[in-house]
């Protein structure tokens, strides 16, 4: 008698298990979760490619030129807004920390924060006509707000100017491989990879 009430108490527990599974919040909570874990890993993407991959100091301001914002628009292609914020603002800002450039971290924050919002992660491909366009957006964004920036810093509007050549072709590095990474992830069906591994 007690070995089959011991199966069915299993039994119960595993069925409440499975319905819990299957609840609306639980899954919703599961997803957000693991929206947050691809978000903690695009934020630690672009911080390594941001402060160690092709980061070039320009001494007349004290700021430096990159390409992490091609993984700031992959990750605003691929994620939804809230964590491609996150990922865009905490990555890029913490390179500003740590490599020397704390009076920027702030103002990087705010403008690679506004930069993600020009980018849309709806659809199956990364790559759309709205991206391809919001790729050039973000790269105005970047120039003109590290501008402010550093006149604001540095108090005067004709010093930052030497740095708007290298801010351009940042922007335009980072979009031509954000293109090209992007149709390469496509081909591979990434983001149906990804939805499917948010849901499951």
């Amino acid at each position: 008698m007690i070995i089959p009430q011991i199966q069915a108490a299993a039994n119960t527990r595993v069925k409440k298990r499975a319905a819990g599974e299957r609840n609306p919040v639980t899954m919703k909570k599961q997803s957000s979760f693991r929206l947050g874990v691809l978000a903690a890993l695009f934020a630690a993407l672009i911080f390594v490619v941001t402060a160690y991959v092709l980061h070039i100091p320009t001494p007349a301001t004290g700021g430096y030129i990159h390409l992490g914002d091609a993984f700031v628009y992959l990750a605003a292609s691929i994620l939804p807004a809230p964590y491609a914020i996150a990922a865009a603002g905490i990555g890029e800002a913490l390179s500003d920390l740590l490599t020397g450039g704390a009076a920027f971290a702030l103002p990087t924050l705010v403008i690679k924060s506004a930069m993600a919002l020009c980018f849309t992660a709806a659809g199956e491909k990364i790559v759309t006509k709205r991206n391809a366009a919001a790729s050039v957006f973000a790269g105005l964004i970047c120039i003109g707000g590290y501008y402010l920036t550093e006149v604001f810093l540095l108090h005067s509007f004709s010093a930052p100017v030497v740095e708007i050549p290298a801010n351009a072709v940042q922007a335009a590095a980072s979009a031509v491989i954000y293109l090209l990474a992007g149709r390469a992830l496509d081909r591979t069906k990434v983001k149906n990879s990804v939805s499917t591994f948010v849901r499951s």
